[in-house]
């Protein structure tokens, strides 16, 4: 057997696994995982990897976690997130794709700004507010998490970036920045309770309960936002904050009371996937 027949073997059995076991992208992950043992990039795996023993034992105990629903990014300890790597494991929310756009509203707009002061909240792994640091040096970047092992992530993705990173909750967090913030930007928990079935197995076995579940509806986190982003912005700021698909009229009703030019947004899927609003002046 030729060392390109077996990485090709090895390839199509573990596709074949992860797609019984139903996993959404078989073909993708079973690459992902093959690169990862043994740093061949995923376009060039046929032609160019050699798995040796060990590495055959790593990929093929790799594919049987991901067989049983363990995410893709634990497996291999970091996700890619716009321009960034962000380490991620046990203990963090994984960040999603769609939460780039959201990142990316907030980078355009901080751009437009001399010297931004942007707070992210709900920093989870850090993801947004290093995006923002490393995309728009001008601005002074802050962060806040509840959780204490997902804390500890964003601290090692956060350390030497500058971002002032805290750990605490979001309904009392940054008090000394009342009133001078200019983007807040939250990528909060949005599931309501009930919806436990419908979440997939990755997220709901192993991402944080506090970055999953949101009240009833879904929204007590948001509201958490709307009232945050209110006492922390200054009159012209603006706020940025991710929610479900099906919350795409339920989220900007939250801020319809007070806030103007509240916009929803759809994601690259052309999924309704986050609302944007203005602190009048």
């Amino acid at each position: 057997m030729t060392v390109r027949s077996l990485a090709e073997r090895l390839l199509a059995e573990a596709t074949e696994t992860l797609q019984v076991a139903g996993v959404a992208s078989p073909r993708h992950d079973a690459e992902t995982l093959l690169s990862h043992v043994t740093g061949v990039p995923r376009g060039s795996l046929i032609s160019r990897a050699k798995p040796n023993g060990n590495q055959r034992d790593a990929f093929l105990e790799l594919v049987g976690a991901r067989a049983r629903r363990f995410p893709l990014q634990h497996l291999t300890g970091s996700t890619g997130f716009r321009y960034v790597d962000i380490e991620v494991g046990p203990g963090v929310f994984v960040p999603r794709p769609e939460t780039e756009v959201l990142a990316g509203w907030a980078v355009d707009h901080a751009k437009t700004l001399t010297q931004p002061v942007v707070v992210e909240l709900c920093a989870g792994a850090g993801a947004i507010a290093l995006s923002i640091v490393h995309e728009v040096p001008a601005a002074t970047v802050h962060a806040v998490e509840l959780d204490e092992s997902a804390f500890e992530w964003a601290q090692r993705n956060l350390v030497g970036t500058g971002v002032d990173l805290r750990l605490g909750d979001m309904a009392d967090a940054f008090t000394d920045l009342d009133g001078t913030v200019d983007v807040v930007v939250a990528n909060p928990p949005y599931i309501p309770l009930d919806a436990w079935e419908s979440v997939a197995p990755e997220a709901r076995d192993h991402d944080p309960a506090l970055a999953l579940w949101s009240g009833d509806d879904g929204l007590d986190a948001m509201r958490v936002v709307e009232q945050t982003a209110w006492r922390l912005l200054k009159p012209g700021g603006v706020v940025g904050a991710e929610h479900a698909d099906v919350q795409g009229e339920s989220a900007p009703a939250v801020f319809s009371d007070r806030w103007a030019a509240v916009r929803d947004h759809q994601d690259l899927a052309q999924r309704p996937r986050y609302v944007t609003a203005v602190k009048p002046r």
